[in-house]
C-alpha cells in the first residue's frame, strides 16, 4: 500500500507538480484567513446573569435576588458550576457549562428559567451578559475633552460612540466606565412636603402619570386616513416642574416646582475611573464576539476610532491606552522570528551534513510545504495561529522523512549513476518508504497523550498536538509523493556523496569511546544508571507550576482599601496610586477602574479597583529587567505612598482568565464554606496570617467581607400602627433618600431617567434623617425617629456563594519559589495551625489546582501512548526485546531533559511536559535509527558485540542529523527573551537538553546493551525491517 502511492507519484510526476502549486496557492489563502491571537483562548463555556436592584444592600440581595435566580438555574442540562456575587445594588451570578457544550443553547436554556423567577417590585428583570470570553476585550480607550465635564463625555459614550462600535462587525458589546451618568433629579423638600401635607409616594405617582404617550387608532381625513396619536411625554426639567400635584381650594394649582428642584444631576455612582494621576476620565471596552478573528476586529475597530473621531464635537477625541492586537502582533512577531531562525539552522545543518546542496535544497522545501498544508488543516478545522499553535513546531521533525528519503537516493545514486534517473529513484523510495511512515506513525503516537488533555491545559495545548499532527502527516505525504518527484528533476547527472568533515572528525573521536563502551557494558550502563539517578534527584527539587506566564507587556494591580470608603476618597487614592507608579521611567500610562462597570464582569465595591498599567518596551526599563522585579519595585513604592492598601498583581489577561475560570485573581486560593459571615471573615483572616508565613508568599489577602456601616433603619411596627400609618409608607421616605427611578426623557442626545430625590440637605447625617417626616396621606406626618430604630452598624459589603453555599476566599501570589512546594507547604501549616469551626469545609484553587488536574490526566495517558508506541515497535521489528531495548532510551531522554530544566532554574510544568512528550518520540527514532542497522548487520553474520559497534559508527550521521536538526529547531525558542517565549522556553529547553542526553546514550548504551537482549542470531526480511537511513 504504501510502495503504491511511491509508485503512484513518479507515474504522474506532472499531476504531482500541479498539486503542489494547488497546495501553495490553497496554503497561501489559508493563511491569510487564518485567525490569530496572542495565545489559545482558554475560557469556559459560561454565562453571566445580572440583576440590578438599586439601593439594596448585600445582605438583602443575597436573600430576595441572588438565592431565588439560583435556585432556578439549579439542574441545568451540562451546568458544571455555580457561583455568584452579592453586592450593593447588584446581584452576578456565574454559570459555568462543560467544554464543548452549546453556549447558544445554554443561554436560551437560562433564558427560560428567568422568566420563572420573581423578584421584588422595582428590580431590574435579570440579565444576561454579552457573548464574550475570556480574549474578547479587545481595545480599552478613553474619550477625552477639553473643558468638557464628565457628564457630557459619558453621554456621548453612552449614546453616540458606543453605538458605533457596536455596528462594527465582530464587536458584541462596549463596556462603560466612568464619568457621570445623566439623570433628572427631582429634589424634593422635606420641608416642603410637610407644609403642603404630601408624601413622597404623591411625587412618584405624580410624575409617572404626567409622562407618557398613546395611540387613538385612526381618523379619516380629506379621503385619507391620519394616524390619532396623544402625547403628554415630558421634554424637559421645565416640563418636570410644571407637573400639578393637586389645585388648592381657591383654584391655584400647586406644582412640582414648588416642593422641589428639578436639575440634571448624576446617578449615585458604584465607582469611577482614574487615569495617569490626573484626576477622573471617561473609559470605555470594546468586547469582541466569540469565534471572531482578532486580527481583524481589531483592524475593523480601529478604522471605527478614526471615522467616530471625525463625527466627535471639536475638541473631542477617542484616546486609545489598551490595544491587545499590539501583544498579538508582538508574540506573532516572536513566532514568526523563532520559526525563520529556526529554520535557517536546519536548513543550514541539512546543507552541511548531506554534503550535497541540490539535495539539501529539497529536504528543505519540505518544511513550507508542511506548514501550508497544516494551515489548510487549521484553516478547516477552526483553529486559530498563536503561541502555542504554531510556536511549538519543530522544523527539524518535519524533514526527518524528507531527509531519509533524500540521503537514500543520492547514496543508490552515487552507486548507479548509469542507471536511468526514475529507476533509482523509485528503488531507493520503495526501500525507505515503509519505515519513514511507522517512525512518523511513532512520533504522532507520541502526541496522542496531549490530545486528550482537557480543561485549561487542553485548550492550551490540544492546539500545539493538533498543529504538528497536521505538520507531520503533510510531511510524510510530501515526504512519500513530492521528495522522489523532485528528486527525479533535480538530481540528474552526477552525483557525488561524501561525508563531511564534522561528520569525519567526529566518528575519529566516536570510535575509541564506542570501542571501549562494547567492551565494558557492565561500566557503562553503571555510569547511565547513575546518571539517571542523579536527574532523578535534582527533578524532585525542581519544583512545579501550571503554566509560566506570558509577558503580556502590562501589569494590573487590584488594590482594595478599608470597606466604606466614598467615592471622592476612593478617587483620591487611585489618583496617589496612579502618580506614585508613573513616577517610574517604564510605566507608559496607569488607568484605574474603581467599583462596577456597566456591564459588571468583575463586580466590585467601591473600595476595589483595578489598575492597568501599560509598560514601555523591555529594551526601555531600568527599574529592572523582569516583570517579578518591577513588581517588587512598585509594591515598595505604593506601600509608602499610599499605606493600608492591599495589593493584588497579575496582567490584563491573566486577570480576566482568572476571574472567569474561578473567580481567583492569584495564585493561589483557598475557598473556606459555611453559613455564618462573621465566622467565615475570622477563619480567613487566620488562615491568612498563616500562609503570609510561608516562604515565597506574596499579595497574600483575605476577602473583605465584612466591616461595611449600614445605617438600619427598621420600621417599629407598634408604632407605626400608633400613628395609623404602614411600613410602605415609611419606605418610600428611605428610598427617596437614595432616590426612585420613575421615568425617562428622550431627546436628540438620548434617554436619561427621571429620579425623585431628597435634597442633599435632607440626608447629610442620621440626626437629620431620622428627623424626616412621614405623612400618612392624610395631612399627618411625624418624624422618621417615631416610628423605626435608626442605628449605626457594621456588615457584610459582599457576599459571595457557590453551589448555594456560602464561601469567603483567601489568595496569594507566589514569588521566588516553585508553585507546587508553595502549596504543599501552604496546606501543612494551614494544617496544623488553623482549626476550622464545626460544619466549614475549606479547598485550594487556582493554578496548582489545573495543575493537579493536568498531571493526574497525564498520568494515565502517557503511559497508555508509551504502549501505543511500543506495540508498533514490536510490529516494525516483530521482537519484544529489541522494541524493550529502543524503549531504554526513553529514561535516558530524561536524564539531559531534567538537567537543562536545572541549569536553568526553571521549574516543571505542563509546558516542560509537553517538551518531554515531544522528547521521548524523538529519542524512540533515534534509537530505532541505531537498532534497524544492527539488525541488519546481525543478520548479514556479525557477532552481536561486532554488529553493534559497526552499525553505530555507520549510522553515526543519521542519528547526529536527526538529533541536530531537531534540535536547532527549538533553539530560537529555548532563548527567545520576546513577548511569549516565557511559555515555549521550558518546552525547548527540555526537548535540546534531551536530546543531547538521548543521542550520546543511544550511540554509547544501547550498543553496549545490545547483546544482552540479542542471545541468537536473527535472520530478518531485508524489505520488512527497519529504516533505510543513508550513510
Amino acid at each position: 500500500m504504501i510502495t503504491k502511492i511511491v509508485d503512484a507519484a513518479l507515474k504522474n510526476r506532472a499531476m504531482v507538480l500541479i498539486l503542489v502549486a494547488v497546495l501553495i496557492a490553497f496554503g497561501l489563502v489559508s493563511m491569510q484567513r487564518l485567525p490569530f491571537d496572542a495565545q489559545p483562548d482558554i475560557s469556559p463555556v459560561q454565562v453571566l446573569v445580572t440583576t440590578q436592584a438599586p439601593g439594596l444592600a448585600p445582605v438583602d440581595i443575597e436573600r430576595s435576588i441572588t438565592a431565588p435566580v439560583e435556585l432556578a438555574l439549579q439542574g441545568l442540562p451540562g451546568m458544571q458550576a455555580l457561583r455568584s456575587i452579592s453586592r450593593y445594588g447588584l446581584s452576578v451570578i456565574y454559570v459555568r457549562f462543560a467544554d464543548g457544550s452549546n453556549i447558544y443553547q445554554d443561554r436560551n436554556l437560562i433564558g427560560e428559567r428567568l422568566q420563572t423567577v420573581q423578584l421584588p417590585p422595582g428590580t431590574n428583570p435579570p440579565q444576561m451578559g454579552p457573548l464574550s470570553d475570556g480574549l474578547s476585550e479587545i481595545y480599552q480607550f478613553q474619550v477625552r475633552g477639553h473643558g468638557q465635564s464628565l457628564m457630557t463625555l459619558r453621554t456621548l459614550l453612552d449614546w453616540q460612540i458606543a453605538p458605533k462600535f457596536r455596528e462594527v462587525p465582530g464587536v458584541v458589546d462596549v463596556n462603560v466606565n466612568g464619568g457621570e451618568l445623566k439623570t433628572y433629579e427631582v429634589q424634593v423638600a422635606d420641608d416642603a412636603l410637610t407644609r403642603y401635607g404630601l408624601s413622597t409616594a404623591d411625587i412618584f405617582n405624580a410624575v409617572q402619570m404626567n409622562n407618557g404617550a398613546t395611540g387613538g387608532a385612526t381618523i379619516e381625513h380629506n379621503g385619507g386616513e391620519a394616524i390619532i396619536r396623544g402625547e403628554g411625554l415630558l421634554r424637559n426639567a421645565t416640563d418636570i416642574g410644571n407637573i400639578v400635584l393637586r389645585t388648592e381650594p381657591d383654584g391655584t394649582p400647586l406644582y412640582v416646582r414648588n416642593v422641589a428642584r428639578v436639575v440634571e444631576a448624576p446617578m449615585p455612582r458604584l465607582g469611577a475611573v482614574t487615569r495617569d494621576g490626573n484626576g477622573e476620565a471617561v473609559v470605555g471596552v470594546v468586547l469582541m464576539g466569540l469565534g471572531q478573528n482578532t486580527r481583524i476586529v481589531a483592524q475593523r475597530v480601529q478604522d471605527a476610532v478614526k471615522e467616530i473621531n471625525t463625527t466627535l464635537p471639536p475638541g473631542v477625541e477617542i484616546a486609545p491606552y489598551y490595544n491587545r492586537a499590539d501583544l498579538m502582533n508582538r508574540v506573532l512577531h516572536t513566532v514568526a522570528h523563532n520559526m525563520v531562525e529556526g529554520a535557517v539552522l536546519v536548513i543550514a545543518v541539512l546543507l552541511l551534513l548531506l554534503g550535497n546542496v541540490r539535495a539539501g535544497l529539497i529536504v528543505a522545501l519540505a518544511i513550507p510545504l508542511s506548514m501550508l498544508a497544516a494551515a489548510i488543516a487549521m484553516y478547516s478545522a477552526g483553529m486559530s495561529g498563536n503561541l502555542m499553535s504554531l510556536g511549538a513546531i519543530d522544523f527539524g521533525l518535519l524533514v526527518d522523512g524528507a531527509v531519509v528519503m533524500i540521503e537514500n537516493i543520492v547514496r543508490r545514486r552515487a552507486e548507479a549513476p548509469a542507471r536511468p534517473m526514475q529507476a533509482v529513484v523509485l528503488e531507493a523510495s520503495r526501500e525507505v518508504a515503509r519505515p519513514i511512515t511507522f517512525a512518523v506513525l511513532i512520533i504522532t503516537a507520541v502526541y496522542l497523550p496531549i490530545l486528550s488533555l482537557q480543561g485549561v491545559e487542553g485548550k492550551m495545548f490540544r492546539p500545539m498536538a493538533l498543529t504538528v499532527v497536521f505538520a507531520l502527516l503533510a510531511s510524510l505525504v510530501i515526504t512519500l509523493t513530492v521528495m522522489p518527484v523532485l528528486a527525479s528533476f533535480l538530481l540528474r547527472g552526477k552525483v557525488a556523496e561524501r561525508e563531511s568533515r564534522i561528520i569525519h572528525w567526529m566518528r575519529r573521536r566516536y570510535e575509541p569511546v564506542l570501542t571501549r563502551a562494547a567492551h565494558r557494558p557492565v561500566l557503562t550502563v553503571v555510569l547511565a544508571v547513575l546518571l539517571l539517578a542523579l536527574a532523578g534527584v535534582l527533578g524532585s527539587r525542581l519544583g512545579a507550576e501550571f503554566l509560566p506566564r506570558l509577558e503580556e507587556g502590562a501589569l494590573t494591580v487590584t488594590t482594595t482599601k478599608l470597606p466604606g470608603i466614598s467615592v471622592p476618597s476612593a478617587v483620591e487614592s487611585q489618583t496617589m496610586v496612579e502618580r506614585t507608579l508613573m513616577r517610574f521611567p517604564e510605566v507608559q500610562s496607569a488607568v484605574t477602574l474603581g467599583g462596577s462597570s456597566e456591564i459588571p464582569t468583575d463586580p466590585m465595591g467601591v473600595e476595589q479597583s483595578d489598575t492597568f498599567i501599560m509598560l514601555k518596551p523591555k529594551s526601555e526599563w531600568k527599574t529592572a529587567q523582569t516583570q517579578e522585579g518591577l513588581v517588587e519595585a512598585y509594591s515598595d513604592a505604593l506601600n509608602r505612598a499610599v499605606p493600608g492598601l492591599t495589593l493584588d498583581w497579575a496582567q490584563p489577561i491573566q486577570m480576566r482568565m482568572d476571574d472567569m475560570l474561578a473567580g481567583v485573581q492569584a495564585d493561589v486560593a483557598v475557598m473556606i464554606h459555611g453559613n455564618d459571615l462573621d465566622a467565615l471573615h475570622d477563619t480567613a483572616q487566620r488562615i491568612a496570617s498563616v500562609i503570609a508565613r510561608v516562604p515565597g508568599a506574596a499579595d497574600v489577602q483575605a476577602q473583605q467581607t465584612v466591616g461595611q456601616p449600614y445605617l438600619r433603619i427598621i420600621v417599629n411596627r407598634d408604632a407605626v400602627a400608633r400613628y395609623g400609618l404602614n411600613a410602605s409608607q415609611v419606605l418610600d421616605v428611605v428610598q427617596a433618600l437614595g432616590g426612585r427611578t420613575v421615568g425617562s426623557i428622550s431627546n436628540n442626545d438620548g434617554r436619561f431617567d427621571i429620579r425623585v430625590r431628597l435634597t442633599p440637605q435632607d440626608r447629610t447625617d442620621v440626626a437629620r434623617i431620622g428627623a424626616l417626616r412621614v405623612s400618612n396621606g392624610a395631612g399627618k406626618a411625624v418624624p422618621l425617629a417615631e416610628v423605626a430604630d435608626i442605628r449605626m452598624e457594621p456588615g457584610p459589603s459582599t457576599i459571595e456563594r457557590e453551589e448555594g453555599q456560602r464561601v469567603i476566599m483567601v489568595q496569594a501570589n507566589v514569588r521566588g519559589r516553585d508553585l507546587a512546594g508553595f502549596v504543599l507547604a501552604a496546606q501543612h501549616a494551614v494544617a496544623t495551625q488553623v482549626k476550622l469551626p464545626p460544619g466549614y469545609s475549606l479547598s485550594w484553587n487556582g493554578s496548582f489546582k489545573n495543575l493537579q488536574e493536568a498531571m493526574s490526566r497525564l498520568y494515565v495517558v502517557v503511559p497508555v501512548a508509551l504502549a501505543v508506541i511500543f506495540v508498533l515497535l514490536y510490529l516494525m521489528f516483530d521482537s519484544v526485546s529489541l522494541a524493550a531495548l529502543i524503549f531504554f532510551n526513553v529514561p535516558f531522554a530524561a536524564i539531559g531533559g531534567i538537567l537543562a530544566l536545572w541549569t536553568r532554574g526553571l521549574p516543571f510544568s505542563i509546558s516542560a511536559a509537553v517538551g518531554f512528550i515531544a522528547l521521548f518520540g524523538i529519542a524512540v527514532l533515534n534509537g530505532v535509527v541505531l537498532v534497524s542497522y544492527i539488525v541488519e548487520k546481525r543478520a548479514s553474520g556479525l557477532g552481536a558485540i561486532e554488529a553493534a559497534r559497526q552499525a553505530a559508527l555507520t549510522r553515526l550521521r543519521p542519528v547526529l542529523m536527526t538529533a541536530t536538526v531537531a534540535s536547532l529547531g527549538f533553539l530560537p525558542m529555548a532563548f527567545s527573551t520576546s513577548s511569549g517565549a516565557e511559555v515555549q522556553r521550558p518546552l525547548a529547553t527540555v526537548v535540546i537538553g534531551g536530546l543531547v542526553s538521548a543521542t550520546l546514550l543511544t550511540l554509547l548504551v544501547l550498543p553496549s546493551l545490545y547483546p544482552w537482549f540479542d542471545r541468537r542470531k536473527r535472520t530478518v526480511p531485508q524489505e520488512q525491517t527497519v529504516p533505510e537511513y543513508a550513510e
